[in-house]
């Protein structure tokens, strides 16, 4: 995309457009009516083009002299020409000056937010890479933000970043590139990352991206979308640890709604409640102060408002609504019913730091 492109441009740089092209608009009216005024005084003598070149090296100032012939012979004609120094001079100057502005602001601003973006990211640690903020990545972005995730997005249209900001109403640390290639992941950080979400809007480039990504990290965890549910298999083999079929989870939400739309309303209001309470997960470490002890024991909705609704297994396996006796077991997550912004506190509480 060119870079001037006004979709590219923040308000001050459309403001310094808008005064370049009116300012650009009066020069050319008044070099049109410059060169007319010559024509008409000359009343034929001289080209169109002839005076139109005469208006133009008189409000530039150039000082080449008088290039029409006999021009000290027309009356009025020096008059005129005194009139488009003083007049038209003016114009020319406050073009030129909008003109170096937009690009020396224009080029400055992008050098700092350049240097800025490269210290956020920088200092980014634990966070999660989203690739591509299409239709799907929007969303993913919307929810990341709201659960005060890190993130960092990797995408190839700079509008599409800048419509984000303006939706979020904040600043988004973003890196513009093709994700298929190393040197953007890398400084997108994630040697540094805990996840990539690859939401591409082809399967195939999903597929590159998630090659590079378990290429350059063996620990990452790489979330991909699958378009067409059979390239769910080759995602996997790619590398991905969990692959996502919009079309599959839309088709089952459909029909949920309609036989059980309660359930769904319930499920959408636990999953999305951005100010009340929300499921959230933690993990219990080796060194947890927790493990060896009952679910009573803990208390963890009594000392950290957090209520325990399931507990993934090591192996993979769910117990749904655990009873009091369930014994906490090192490597176990546990799904629990809190405020998001409890989060830290909980898993403070659960690792013996609170």
């Amino acid at each position: 995309m060119n870079r001037w492109s006004p979709i590219d441009l923040d308000d001050q740089s459309r403001a310094l457009v808008t005064r370049m092209w009116s300012a650009g608009l009066v020069f050319l009216t008044t070099t049109f009516v410059g060169g007319l005024g010559y024509h008409t005084i000359g009343a034929g003598r001289w080209t169109m083009s002839e005076c139109m070149y005469m208006a133009v090296i008189t409000l530039s100032t150039v000082g080449f002299g008088e290039t029409l012939d006999g021009m000290h012979d027309i009356p009025y004609a020096r008059a005129w020409t005194v009139t488009l120094i003083l007049l038209g001079s003016g114009t020319l100057l406050y073009f030129a000056s909008t003109l170096t502005a937009f690009i020396v602001e224009g080029d400055l601003r992008g050098a700092l937010r350049r240097r800025r973006m490269t210290r956020l990211l920088d200092s980014m640690r634990d966070h999660i890479i989203v690739v591509g903020i299409g239709a799907t990545g929007q969303h993913i972005v919307d929810e990341l933000s709201s659960s005060r995730i890190p993130f960092v997005v990797v995408e190839l249209d700079q509008a599409r970043v800048e419509r984000m900001v303006a939706e979020l109403g904040r600043e988004i640390v973003y890196v513009i590139g093709d994700a298929t290639e190393d040197h953007v992941l890398e400084e997108a950080g994630i040697a540094r990352a805990r996840g990539l979400i690859a939401s591409l809007r082809d399967d195939k480039d999903n597929l590159f991206v998630t090659i590079t990504a378990r290429a350059l990290s063996n620990s990452i965890r790489i979330v991909a979308k699958a378009v067409e549910s059979e390239n769910e298999t080759k995602l996997r083999r790619a590398g991905a640890d969990s692959v996502v079929a919009p079309a599959y989870i839309g088709g089952h939400r459909m029909a949920s709604e309609m036989v059980r739309p309660s359930v769904v309303q319930f499920l959408d209001n636990i999953v999305r409640d951005r100010e009340n309470r929300r499921i959230e997960e933690v993990l219990v470490s080796a060194d947890s102060p927790l493990a060896g002890r009952s679910l009573a024991e803990a208390d963890m909705r009594g000392k950290v408002d957090a209520l325990v609704i399931a507990i993934r297994y090591l192996d993979g396996h769910h117990e749904y609504n655990p009873g009091p006796s369930q014994v906490i077991r090192p490597g176990m997550v546990l799904i629990v019913l809190a405020r998001t912004e409890d989060l830290p506190v909980i898993q403070d509480f659960v690792e013996g730091r609170a």
